[in-house]
Order: C-alpha cells, then sequence, then structure tokens
C-alpha cells in the first residue's frame, strides 16, 4: 500500500496564518452539511480534505493512501465508527491523528477508548478550536513555529448541503423504521441541527434520542421529524 498522498509531492511547512497547510485530512462523515463545513475549516486552515461517507468507503481510501489525519463520525450509515477508530488505532504504520466526532457528547470515552487522539462534539463550527485539536495530534515538528494567534471565526457552510441531508434521512425513514434506523436517524440529526442553528429538528431529534434511551416507542417522535423534514424539503433555498 502507498503510505502517502499522491497529490503531496512536497510538503509545504505550516504557516501562522495557515497552521494545518501540508496536511491531507480524511473526513469519514456521512452528513453532507457537516462535511461542507470541515472542508471550509480545512481550507481556511491549509490542509487538503477527502471525504468517504461510510467505512466501506473509508476502507477503500486506505487501500490507495494514508491520510495524515482521519477525523470519524461516530454514527455511520454502515456501522459504528468505533470500530473503524480501533482499526486505524492497530495499523502499522498507524496515521499520525484520529479525531473523532459526534453529536453525543457521551460517546467521548468510548471513542477515546477505541483509540482516538482528541474528541470533538459536533457542531463544530470554530476554526481555532478545530485547528487546536488537529495541531494537538501532531508532532512538535509538524506544528507552526512561532507565535499564532487563535482564529475565533465561525465558518457557515452552504444551506444547499443541509438540503441535502434532509433529503438523505426523509429516504432513510422511507426505506424502514427499525430500532437501528431511528438511532441513527437521531443521532445524525442532532449535529447537523445544532450546526444548522435548527432549534425545532435538534429539539425533536433530542426527544427522539430519549426515547429511544428509554426504551420507550417513538412513533410520535418519529412523525414529528418526518414533518418537519418535509416543511424543510419544502422550502426554497436561495441560490
Amino acid at each position: 500500500m502507498d503510505t502517502t498522498d499522491p497529490l503531496a509531492a512536497n510538503i509545504p511547512a505550516p504557516t501562522a496564518a495557515r497552521p494545518l497547510l501540508g496536511l491531507t485530512i480524511l473526513a469519514v462523515e456521512d452528513s453532507r452539511f457537516a462535511c461542507e463545513a470541515m472542508r471550509l475549516l480545512c481550507l481556511r486552515s491549509g490542509a487538503r480534505i477527502r471525504r468517504a461517507n461510510c467505512m466501506r468507503s473509508a476502507r477503500r481510501h486506505f487501500r490507495v493512501y494514508r491520510p495524515t489525519i482521519v477525523v470519524v463520525d461516530l454514527g455511520l450509515p454502515d456501522g459504528n465508527g468505533t470500530d473503524l477508530i480501533a482499526e486505524l488505532n492497530s495499523a502499522m504504520p498507524r496515521v499520525e491523528g484520529i479525531l473523532a466526532i459526534s453529536g453525543d457528547g457521551h460517546l467521548k470515552d468510548a471513542a477515546l477508548a477505541a483509540g482516538a487522539d482528541a474528541f470533538l462534539e459536533k457542531p463544530i463550527a470554530s476554526l481555532g478550536l478545530f485547528q487546536e485539536t488537529i495541531l494537538g495530534m501532531l508532532p512538535m515538528e509538524r506544528r507552526p513555529k512561532g507565535l499564532r494567534q487563535i482564529d475565533e471565526m465561525a465558518i457557515a457552510p452552504d444551506r444547499l448541503a443541509y438540503r441535502d441531508d434532509m433529503a438523505h434521512i426523509a429516504d432513510v425513514l422511507d426505506d424502514h423504521h427499525s430500532e437501528q434506523t431511528l438511532d441513527y436517524v437521531a443521532q445524525f440529526l442532532g449535529g447537523v441541527a445544532r450546526l444548522a442553528n435548527d432549534t425545532a429538528l435538534a429539539e425533536a431529534a433530542g426527544a427522539l434520542a430519549a426515547k429511544r434511551a428509554s426504551g420507550e416507542t417513538a412513533a410520535s417522535e418519529t412523525a414529528r421529524i418526518a414533518g418537519l423534514i418535509q416543511h424543510r424539503l419544502a422550502e426554497k433555498v436561495a441560490i
């Protein structure tokens, strides 16, 4: 296996303005809206980004090249992100950093136990927090030299990507309402809705998650989410 990014003929040195210059980040994230936020964070930090929307796609990436950092969402459509983290942690050679992300902060301990170097709770909108977390996983020689001002800029992803996420969840709910499906819907929407400042949908996702955690039926919560999703799909998005 080629352990380098084929696009990186020469690795440029990071700078104060672009502290992640020279890094390649693979985002294993099924939300297009969250991945658009990650793309903006990487773009403004100097890092390259690639995306895998599921564990299967991520494993295909690893057969071709080894990124510097892997960002793994814990709620993926084809499995638990902690399983992928455990694989990455035991691989030789190991990637330089594994960052676990989730809209559920209670999953932090499980992610770190699986081998993640750091954990961030979604939504991740702060450029400074993202940069400091990534840099904290790198050896000193891979970090920019000298003093650096922390950038407190908040990023704003394209709303069209949010609509794509709504269409994705509408399709998931149309297919079937198994217990695993509802857990996935609640986790997916929890982080995405907060990133979009969609309070009503975030609260509905939280209510669904609470019902699932208590073992109660969640028919009314599921119906409410389905209605909110359809309402958002009906809205026109300015281009």
